[in-house]
């Protein structure tokens, strides 16, 4: 299987590098590689990668705006110049991060991790533009960045204009409405609860009778989502409750 690869980086020296360490691994082939983000985000929507190779400090716009632009994150793995107490202040959970100057065996151990992510992944379609569960969206909420697995998240609630998300223990906002996650969701897992709130059904731990025909779902985070009355019907009919 070949892993589809593409490089966004704006040294040509540090692509140059990359594409000498990708030469050595018969399974990856390079489909493009871009200087700064406008141009990287346009290829990875036409080409749509199994595998970003991703400077972290470009110039203009960051690697982390870039990935703020996908709506589907591929399989990440940052090459970075900053050192490794800086790069533990981000809470990102991308697959792998290199430090320059790169040296084939730690290169090597990094294509192992994407081949294992990639098994595990395979009988997926990735080319859809509706999300599975193994999709990863990228989330920054100030100083912090997650690369977050859409089958990971418990559920999501509009706040204003934007969506709040979670998973684990965490809350951070999304800044996209809740009618936009919506479109990109798998339908098998997640579910409209309200006008306020999307679930994961793997998350929901119980479902009990509510006031005037609804339902409430206990989540297993500790969180409760009460389903409006239409949606109820909807969610019995769905679950053949």
């Amino acid at each position: 299987m070949k892993i589809r690869t593409v490089i966004v980086e704006d040294s040509r020296l540090a692509r140059n590098e990359l594409k000498e360490l990708l030469k050595e691994h018969e399974e990856i082939e390079l489909i493009g590689e871009a200087e700064n983000v406008d141009v990287g985000y346009e290829l990875i929507q036409k080409e749509n990668p199994d595998l970003l190779l991703l400077d972290i400090n470009m110039p203009e716009k960051d690697g982390f705006e870039l990935l703020e632009m996908l709506d589907q994150v591929p399989i990440t793995i940052f090459t970075t110049a900053f050192d490794e107490y800086a790069i533990k202040s981000f809470e990102y959970n991308a697959l792998d991060y290199l430090l320059k100057p790169v040296n084939q065996k730690r290169f090597t151990m990094a294509l192992d991790k994407v081949r294992v992510k990639l098994s595990e992944n395979q009988g997926e379609d990735h080319k859809t533009k509706k999300l599975s569960e193994s999709s990863q969206i990228f989330i920054k909420d100030g100083e912090a960045c997650w690369l977050v697995k859409i089958g990971d998240i418990s559920h999501f609630e509009i706040v204003g204009n934007y969506t709040r998300v979670f998973f684990e223990d965490k809350k951070p906002l999304l800044y996209k409405s809740l009618n936009q996650v919506e479109e990109k969701l798998p339908e098998n897992s997640f579910f409209r609860a309200n006008r306020q709130q999307i679930v994961n059904t793997n998350f929901i731990e119980n479902v009990v009778p509510w006031f005037n025909g609804k339902l409430k779902l206990y989540m297993k985070n500790g969180e409760e989502v009460e389903v409006s009355r239409r949606q109820s019907y909807i969610f019995k009919d769905r679950m053949s409750l």
